[in-house]
């Protein structure tokens, strides 16, 4: 078996988290080599380019971008620029069964006024609901720019950290176990499922079972303002991955990792390449993969504690399913942002499912269109059960039939709920599960992280620490959660873990 030239760290992925963990390393110093299996790096943040368009397989929302937040922080350690990015106002438009609509603005007035048109039958209790988890979400972003590791940290430095921030401390220790349902009291089912709509968008769980806590921050953030990224995410992927080299660092694409390398005592030394190579780490081995492949595939089951293998059967992901369209720029104009998180019907009573009711339309900028001339490529991102998409499935012919069904499903609440489109738009592609699962070796092709519920939430979050004292993991899945500030949070965590930084 080949052996490769010792490194201090070995980092395996080269999604967001692993392309910024290896970027601040690189900084600082240490002697670190990037492995990607992919040509090209991003993992499930790469664009797909066909017929002269780029499409984002994302939201394209991004917040955390002002002065003294997680990427100024990141990219004021790095040896290049950050992507250019521009402020989103209104960040999305939600559009209801109704066709009412309520734009999420930076202007307070504006927006309680909006509720208050939308929601009248509980129009105070909405705009209390809003003003309280406003007021918790920026205390947790403060006590996050304070504290990054916050929610793994020792009790003693969360608790000097909440002392910085007594207005609200014990409102956030109280509320540590309850979900954003138990402070929806008051107000109507239109305005829950209001709720519910944006909260499955950025927590990957509806009102009934995400973490108020989580919920309080995943609202406050368009709020506050979301971005949107020139060339989107992958831009940042591919500044990440010239600040690795700049500094020094290595990055190897075309470089699929098969396991852990482990020396006669059982502690992990490096990693085993597909091509028979061992890439060794004198400090520490990062993980990219989620939780459920770092354990699953690159720790190996039969090594994990017993404790681990039951908590990664019961955590939960969904998988998405994308149109990628091209539209006229004069449609594009007609609609009432760049971005429309649509509900397509009022559900009844019971669990909230994504799947069937609620759709986001997310339009390259008009100043980044990414189509031909005259062209906006728009993306469609709806939500769909991942392991639907690897059960009962013996061929090829069976996938694409149930892609074609879900395309025809969809395109139906498309137009529907958007008739302003008329038929001017062009169905390029379609991304499914298996989609991401073909780029990425991601669990079940499962992307944006974790559902947000209470039991992985805060203190019960995912740790970037594993099992194996030499082992880290950054990504959607550990802690503070999905999204790209998130993930790049939770890698400088990391980093400053393997540097000794606070």
């Amino acid at each position: 078996m080949a052996k490769a030239a010792d490194y201090e760290v070995v980092v395996v992925g080269a999604g967001i988290g692993g392309l910024t963990v290896a970027a601040l390393l690189a900084a600082r110093g240490v002697r670190v080599c990037l492995l990607e299996r992919q040509s090209r790096v991003g993992g499930c943040v790469t664009n797909f380019e066909k017929f002269g368009y780029t499409f984002e397989p994302t939201d394209g929302l991004y917040g955390s971008w002002r002065p003294g937040e997680i990427h100024d922080r990141i990219f004021s350690e790095l040896p290049v620029e950050a992507p250019e990015v521009r402020l989103l106002n209104p960040s999305y438009v939600v559009r209801l069964p109704d066709q009412s609509e309520v734009a999420l603005t930076t202007s307070a007035e504006e927006f309680e006024n909006n509720l208050r048109l939308v929601f009248p039958e509980c129009a105070e209790g909405a705009i209390r609901f809003y003003r309280e988890s406003e007021a918790l979400g920026t205390t947790i972003a403060n006590l996050l720019r304070r504290l990054p590791n916050l929610g793994t940290a020792a009790t003693s430095k969360r608790i000097l950290a909440l002392l910085h921030e007594p207005r609200y401390a014990a409102k956030i220790i109280r509320s540590l176990k309850e979900t954003a349902q138990d402070r929806l009291q008051g107000t109507s089912a239109r305005f829950r499922r209001f709720i519910d709509l944006q909260l499955q968008t950025f927590a990957q769980a509806s009102s009934e079972e995400c973490a108020y806590l989580y919920a309080c921050v995943a609202l406050n953030q368009p709020r506050a303002g979301m971005f949107a990224i020139r060339g989107g995410a992958a831009a940042l992927a591919d500044r990440l991955a010239e600040s690795v080299r700049k500094s020094g660092g290595i990055v190897r694409l075309d470089s699929p990792v098969l396991r852990l390398a482990y020396d006669g005592s059982g502690r992990a030394l490096g990693v085993d390449l597909l091509s028979g190579e061992t890439v060794t780490a004198s400090c520490a081995i990062v993980s990219n993969m989620t939780v459920w492949d770092t354990y699953g595939k690159l720790v190996g089951l039969n090594r994990a504690p017993a404790t681990i293998r039951r908590r990664l059967a019961m955590l939960r992901g969904w998988g998405a399913y994308l149109i990628y369209l091209g539209m006229n720029n004069a449609t594009a104009e007609t609609l009432p942002g760049e971005h429309v998180l649509a509900l397509t019907h009022w559900p009844g009573e019971g669990a909230y499912d994504p799947q069937t009711c609620q759709f986001m339309l997310a339009g390259a900028p008009r100043w980044d269109p990414r189509g031909p001339q005259g062209k906006r490529a728009i993306t469609i991102h709806g939500f769909t059960e991942a392991d639907d998409w690897f059960t009962f499935h013996k061929d090829q012919t069976e996938d694409e039939a149930k892609d074609q069904s879900m395309l025809e499903a969809w395109w139906e609440r498309l137009q529907r709920m958007l008739p302003e489109l008329g038929e001017d738009i062009e169905v390029i592609e379609t991304a499914t599960p298996r989609t991401f699962y073909d780029l990425t070796r991601r669990k079940l092709g499962m992307v944006g992280g974790l559902r947000q519920t209470v039991d992985v939430f805060g203190l019960n979050s995912i740790s970037g620490q594993t099992s194996i004292p030499n082992l880290f993991m950054v990504g959607d899945t550990t802690f503070p959660g999905g999204g790209i500030a998130g993930v790049s949070l939770g890698a400088f965590v990391v980093a400053n873990q393997l540097t000794r930084q606070s």
